[in-house]
């Protein structure tokens, strides 16, 4: 029988001079460097079997990222296929922005703009900022290293599992009376009736050991994106990094962290019924609350203050459970797939199409006289040169390649996605598994933004506008069902053998 084997290695991606910030509708550059930003990469293998996982903080993974990593990764490790390597965004807003041009917002506006206005950014691109070409270059050159690293330094291992609770994801998509939803809702309103999902306090967890039982990593899958401190302007790994620094504390520097962001596509470290506001002002007006209340609450869940709880609650979950676990093997099935599925393209109708571009033609005419057009007024039209640039290409496509990963570790089972997935659609996955225990992977080999559920389209709002993400409730059934198929078909004793 084939042992098991496993490989961990991890790099630093904070760059050496300052760098854009990734992820809200106004500008950020980083000040200074909170917390280490890096990619962890852990390599598997058992008999013709296996996969190379890497976590990065980042935001997402675009497809040109993915590209160039596996390129990379090609010509450091020729014994694996760059297939099997699997890359993942822990969604952290305090990263390197890295994905240059493309941006739909822009590009429209300065259609509709005359010859002499142009979109400006506030801050220019120049030698003493880090590049998006640069940290594009950074992030695939670490993550190709990472992943080469740990396929080279593997050896044979053990591990065992755990499931543990801790109060991290809330859904962050607040529904009133008239049946409309609002991201960052204000539920201290009379017109406020309900959230429209419910969250997900499950840790699932993976211990690994070398071949005496002694922790060498931990896989931990969290249904929430990191981006507690995602309105400041520094570099920080944001909420992981606090679960890295504690677990450290606990076992020792040399313990990596493999950080899986679950379905957490409408999820948030917020609290919107128990709202506590940031400590410092934000720029975003949805945040805002013009009747504040303060709470007996957690902290502020936009300062360092909650980030540190977020880390150490589930810190504290992955340090005791691991005094109780017992059941450490290095008998367990590996079986690696994936796929690539053609999910539809969610389309804008004609009259979403021309109300969009009279809504952009009212907007440019009535600020004629601004001299500069920036980032405020990208934000203003994001959502209509959505539905332009959507319409558009609808013309040409109709359907949206994915690349998907299943994964079996003996009672475990991996199942992957591009997206920030709705969290209906993961728990859907989890309660039909036949696996033990279920991880989702959201945000992994490719950046397609969210897939919201068909009641969250009703309601509309960012998240779940045509703007928000190229795939709709249509493809997300499509991918449910394609993704509990393929992992239950691994718990058929016919395919194993096979």
């Amino acid at each position: 029988m084939e042992d098991l084997i496993i490989g961990w290695a991890e790099e630093s991606i904070v760059p050496e001079k300052p760098a854009m910030l990734p992820g809200q509708l106004y500008e950020r550059i980083s000040e200074y460097v909170e917390s280490d930003i890096s990619v962890t990469a852990m390599a598997i293998e058992r008999g013709t079997e296996k996969a190379i996982i890497v976590s990065c903080d980042i935001i997402k993974v675009s497809d040109k990222l993915m590209q160039k990593a596996r390129e990379k990764f090609a010509l450091l490790c020729r014994d694996v296929p760059p297939s099997c390597l699997i890359i993942g965004a822990t969604h952290t807003h305090t990263s390197l922005s890295y994905i240059e041009g493309n941006n739909a917002a822009e590009d429209i506006l300065n259609e509709f703009l005359t010859e002499n206005k142009k979109y400006t950014p506030i801050i220019k691109s120049h030698d003493d900022i880090l590049s998006c070409t640069e940290a594009l270059e950074l992030i695939a050159e670490k993550t190709a290293l990472a992943a080469s690293n740990a396929w080279s330094v593997r050896k044979k291992a053990m591990y065992s599992h755990a499931f543990g609770r801790a109060a991290v994801g809330f859904c962050r998509r607040a529904v009133y009376d008239d049946s409309s939803a609002e991201m960052w809702g204000d539920a201290n309103t009379a017109n406020f009736v309900s959230l429209e999902g419910g969250n997900d306090s499950g840790v699932e967890i993976v211990y690994t050991y070398d071949e005496n039982k002694k922790l060498t990593g931990v896989i931990a899958n969290v249904a929430c994106p990191a981006q507690i401190l995602e309105h400041k302007s520094f570099i920080s790994s944001d909420y992981w990094g606090k679960v890295k620094e504690y677990i450290r504390a606990e076992f020792g520097d040399h313990i990596y962290l493999l950080a899986l962001c679950g379905a957490a596509g409408d999820q948030c470290p917020r609290d919107l019924i128990r709202w506590v506001n940031s400590d410092e002002p934000v720029k975003d007006p949805h945040i805002c609350r013009p009747d504040y209340i303060e709470r007996t609450a957690d902290p502020s869940m936009f300062d360092l203050s909650g980030c540190r709880l977020a880390g150490r609650r589930i810190a504290n979950e992955i340090i005791g459970l691991y005094y109780e676990t017992k059941d450490i093997s290095g008998d367990a099935e590996l079986v690696h797939k994936s796929f690539i599925m053609d999910l539809p393209l969610r389309k804008a109708s004609k009259s979403e199409y021309h109300h969009a571009v009279r809504e952009i033609e009212y907007y440019v005419n009535k600020n004629k006289d601004k001299e500069v057009f920036d980032y405020r007024d990208k934000a203003a039209v994001y959502v209509h040169a959505g539905v332009i640039n959507r319409y558009r290409r609808q013309q040409d496509e109709e359907t949206v390649p994915v690349e998907v990963h299943i994964i079996r570790l003996g009672d475990i089972a991996i199942a992957t996605n591009p997206f920030e997935l709705f969290l209906d659609y993961g728990n859907r996955i989890r309660a039909r598994s036949r696996a033990k225990q279920t991880f989702i992977m959201q945000l992994a080999c490719g950046g397609y933004a969210y897939l919201p559920t068909e009641k969250a389209e009703r309601g509309g709002h960012y998240s779940a506008y045509i703007t928000s993400g190229s795939v709709g409730h249509e493809g997300g059934d499509m991918l449910t069902r394609k993704s509990i198929d393929e992992i239950n078909r691994m718990w058929n004793e016919q395919y194993i053998s096979d």
